[in-house]
């Protein structure tokens, strides 16, 4: 006996509506964001901000993920940042770039000055 279970598309769009963070500014690959990360050491809580350009973005609802790229000490570093997570506290948009590609791993290949993205006035 097989049993039906029905995922209406709709009622998962409402649940997951509540959930969606309604502060997330329009980000774009090739931005240059700060991150403001709450983070737990033991029982304190603080928030560790994070600075880096936008290489990838994943449009999914509430998945919506956004991978960020920094040099730290000649080291570049990835991360995968949740958009609506409760842990982000902060999202500021610090400059926009004019890109033509939608993701921009090849600033991996990239060292130097070589990294840079022309800026967008607008």
């Amino acid at each position: 006996m097989e049993l039906k279970v029905s995922k209406s598309p709709i009622l998962i769009k409402e649940l997951e509506s509540t959930y969606l963070n309604p502060n997330v500014p329009d980000i774009r690959v090739g931005d240059t964001v700060k991150l403001g990360v709450s983070i737990t050491e033991g029982n304190k809580e603080r928030i560790q901000f994070a600075e880096g350009v936008v290489i990838a973005k994943r449009n999914g609802g509430i998945n919506t993920t956004i991978t960020m790229r920094r040099v730290m000490q000649g080291v570049g570093v990835e991360r995968l940042y949740l958009v609506h997570s409760p842990k982000l506290k902060s999202i500021e948009i610090l400059r926009r770039s004019i890109v033509r590609r939608s993701k921009l791993y090849y600033l991996r290949s990239r060292v130097g000055k070589a990294t840079r993205l022309q800026q967008s006035f607008k």
